[in-house]
């Protein structure tokens, strides 16, 4: 399977996720930066999947981005727990998919990128 099949425009997450909802599963949203994709998001996308909930993420800009926004959502589009990935900010994702709950990660995701780049850093001056 294309996971890039999953990175949706707003208009087709709005009627996937009404779909989930006739279906009676919930809708979460995670919002982030994702910026890079790192092991911590795929674990909380995983436990955000757990109760069976289908998993909607919208991939927002930081500051100054790492990666480009289309290649983050290819990659969280590939983990086995999102159903679908949108590239918009948590306001337009969530009045689009009108989840059940929302999950915000954009705190975390700075300080994961920050703590990123400081380890990174600290590896080159101990050459």
């Amino acid at each position: 399977m294309d996971t890039r099949t999953k990175i949706l425009g707003l208009d087709a997450a709005r009627a996937a996720a009404r779909r989930e909802h006739e279906n009676g599963r919930r809708v979460r949203l995670v919002t982030g930066f994702f910026d890079p994709v790192l092991a911590a998001h795929a674990r909380a996308l995983s436990e955000a999947a757990l109760d069976g909930a289908a998993v909607y993420v919208a991939v927002a800009d930081p500051e100054r981005p790492l990666l480009a926004a289309r290649a983050r959502a290819e990659l969280v589009a590939g983990l086995k727990a999102v159903t679908g990935v949108v590239l918009a900010g948590a306001a337009a994702a969530e009045s689009a998919i009108e989840p059940d709950d929302v999950v915000q990660q954009q705190a975390a995701d700075t300080r994961r990128t920050r703590e990123l780049i400081e380890h990174v850093q600290s590896r080159q001056d101990g050459k």
